[in-house]
């Protein structure tokens, strides 16, 4: 499919990077955008998009989205206006080979929807033993190193890690979990867990490993990125780090934002996450985080087969899907906290295009045109059978969102539309 020259006419732009929010046109040719504002000289357009009453924004960026079946993945995303995503290491096998990266990235292209960003494995098999061969996966694609949610146990494989990422300017991605101290946890370590006598994961876990991470990294200078941050006093570990010089920068998952640990319910094994829902005061923490521009949102999209969620909560498999979730969700969060729209969008666009360091999160002339257009008023309901992705496991199924995606380039191409 050719690139269009592409006018996209009467909606309300919103570039957060570049300062915009105002009703401006949007011409597209070449796969990039020609202009912004007045039509360029001598440009015809093949098509034109009407985007009256809507957002015309760069298409969304997300930190973190595992893709078990890469076409209905990759269709999902389009769909919620995601046009670029980070790929974990967890793959099967991982991505620990330089082939297995070159393939993911030559299978996502020739697809032909939102682009794929690999995340390499730190270590050899994800086994937190010896170090992965970093340079030849960078050579293949990946745009930094990370173990999923698999740990290192040995501390002085992890800090050569860190030095050898620092000395070749390779950023690192951690989840940040104490395994000893999370090990049969399933449910944070609180009233809920005990009311229901599930097995408790302590707020130190969390912040345990964050500050070896943390200590570590300022020790070798490294690039880090923390995933998926849940609770209140990780964030504050971050903060102060962050003053202090560090080079870290953080993500929340979507759901931590909306969801508590009082939403396990009676044991709804689609609130079984990892890490787990924990309380009210550490989400309310998380959402002043993402306000501040502190942490970025990514919508852990984690496909889970329907015999891997109808067990009992503490065997379920941990996670849920989000990448047609992560726009109305933000939107959602926007609305609630009295956020400015430029701010909720600027957490999925630019910000986590400026952590990965790819073209992406921008509609200034010449850059990449991946863009998503959406409706931000409509109202509608999670039903599983208008969800693209292959598996349905939410806990946001039932629920009515806001916001709805009408259009998604691209490269200038229209990939999607509602």
């Amino acid at each position: 499919m050719q690139a269009e020259n592409i006018h996209i006419r009467n909606g309300r732009l919103i570039d957060p990077k570049n300062g915009i929010d105002q009703p401006v046109d949007v011409f597209v040719a070449e796969g990039n955008i020609r202009a912004v504002g007045k039509m360029p000289d001598g440009f015809v357009a093949t098509r034109v998009i009407d985007a009256t009453d809507r957002i015309v924004c760069p298409g969304l960026v997300d930190l973190s989205a595992r893709l078990t079946g890469l076409d209905s993945e990759l269709a999902a995303a389009v769909a919620g206006g995601i046009t670029a995503l980070a790929c974990p290491p967890d793959t099967q096998p991982p991505l620990d080979e330089p082939e297995l990266v070159e393939q993911l990235v030559r299978h996502s292209e020739s697809i032909g929807l939102a682009r794929v960003f690999p995340i390499g494995a730190l270590t050899r098999h994800l086994a937190g033993e010896t170090l992965s061969e970093m340079a030849g996966l960078s050579s293949a694609g990946c745009i930094a190193f990370s173990q999923a949610n698999r740990p290192i146990f040995d501390t002085q494989v992890l800090l050569r890690a860190m030095q050898y990422a620092a000395t070749f300017g390779y950023a690192i991605r951690l989840q940040p979990q104490d395994h000893y101290l999370a090990r049969n946890g399933v449910a944070h370590d609180g009233e809920v867990a005990s009311q229901l006598g599930l097995s408790g994961v302590p707020v130190c876990a969390e912040t345990v490993a964050i500050s070896t991470a943390l200590h570590l990294a300022a020790e070798t200078g490294v690039r880090l990125h923390l995933s998926k941050l849940s609770s209140a006093a990780g964030v504050a570990l971050v903060r102060e780090a962050k003053s202090n010089g560090v080079k870290v920068s953080c993500d929340v998952a979507i759901h931590h934002l909306h969801l508590s640990e009082d939403d396990i319910g009676h044991f709804d094994s689609h609130a079984r996450f990892d890490p787990p829902l924990r309380a009210a005061s550490d989400r309310a923490s998380l959402r002043a985080a993402v306000a501040e521009g502190l942490a970025m949102v990514c919508s852990d999209h984690t496909p889970v087969a329907k015999d891997g969620k109808q067990l009992p909560f503490g065997e379920a498999l941990p996670g849920a899907i989000g990448l047609e979730l992560l726009l109305p969700l933000i939107l959602q969060w926007a609305k609630e906290d009295n956020v400015p729209l430029s701010v909720a969008l600027a957490r999925v666009t630019c910000d986590p295009a400026a952590i990965l360091r790819i073209d992406a999160g921008s509609l200034e002339a010449g850059r990449r045109a991946d863009i998503c257009i959406f409706d931000p008023d409509e109202i509608g309901r999670v039903r599983a059978e208008t969800l693209h992705s292959r598996e349905k496991n939410t806990p946001f199924l039932g629920r009515e969102i806001i916001g709805r995606v009408c259009v998604t380039l691209v490269g200038g191409r229209v990939v999607f539309e509602a």
